[in-house]
């Protein structure tokens, strides 16, 4: 059973975030697990409120977060009626991310999918600050929907790399998954203006044909290296469905989430964007 994570601020952009995981996933069987952290409705008047009324305020948010949650349930079950899913939700009075990543290892999850951006946040921003931060640090795939994006199924895939970093199976596994279920074509977009001939490159190229087995693989490479520029030109001139990037050390991914500030994050993808964390989980 494929296990997923959705958390949601109760914002449109999240259930679209679910209807899309309930579109993509319809044939397999799958545990949804609807997440919602409150700990930031709870302390924004924390300085005027005692302690005894934190504490009433903490049952009361929690108790209308479990009742959202539950109407979410209800809504997405009506909805497709899929007896393949079965859908759970968490209210959680924490840290977004560390209660994100306590599920991932207490439950063994497999995906973490959730919008772009949530309820309260710039449109003219790539991703919201919660979603920024989950790509970040939390220890599993994280798959970002789009603000608005409707379901199509991912035909073409775009993975952007350097061929430089050893890759995680069980990362890759979730992109060679989906890819055979929907007979895609895996892009690789190496962003170089020499060739990919090194020792370490050849390994890792080699490592990836031998996991993404029985699917169709092509391999690009553009001189671009202004890489948002280079990776969006891609996906609109290829039709891309789904863009792939890995979060370690030394890739395209970090150059791009390692800005200060989150509005000098330059990639805004049109399409969904399944980031891969190539870090060893705490536990498994």
């Amino acid at each position: 059973m494929r296990k997923i994570i959705l958390p949601t601020d109760f914002s449109e952009n999240a259930y679209n975030a679910l209807r899309f995981a309930c579109q993509l996933f319809k044939y397999e069987k799958s545990e949804i697990i609807l997440l919602n952290t409150y700990a930031d409705k709870v302390y924004t008047d924390e300085n005027l409120l005692s302690k005894e009324l934190i504490d009433e305020l903490k049952a009361v948010t929690k108790t209308k977060a479990e009742m959202a949650l539950n109407e979410i349930s209800t809504k997405v079950h009506d909805e497709f009626c899929n007896p393949r899913h079965k859908v759970k939700y968490v209210a959680a009075f924490g840290d977004l991310v560390d209660e994100v990543n306590s599920l991932v290892n207490s439950e063994n999850a497999d995906l973490v999918i959730m919008g772009t951006r949530g309820a309260t946040n710039d449109r003219k921003l790539g991703f919201g600050s919660n979603t920024l931060l989950v790509l970040k640090y939390v220890q599993c795939p994280v798959l970002a929907i789009p603000e608005n994006f409707s379901y199509q199924e991912p035909k073409n895939i775009l993975f952007p790399t350097n061929f430089l970093i050893p890759y995680q199976k069980r990362e890759l596994k979730v992109v060679g998954e989906i890819a055979r279920d929907f007979k895609s074509v895996i892009h690789f977009l190496y962003l170089s203006k020499h060739k990919a001939t090194s020792a370490r490159q050849k390994d890792n190229l080699e490592f990836l044909h031998e996991q993404f087995y029985n699917i169709r693989l092509e391999k690009h490479q553009s001189e671009e290296l202004q890489k948002e520029k280079a990776i969006e030109e891609f996906i609109v001139k290829n039709n891309i469905d789904l863009l792939v990037m890995v979060n370690s050390r030394h890739t395209y991914l970090e150059d791009m989430l390692l800005t200060s500030t989150i509005d000098k994050v330059g990639l805004h993808p049109k399409v969904p964007l399944l980031v891969l964390q190539n870090f060893n989980r705490e536990c498994i």
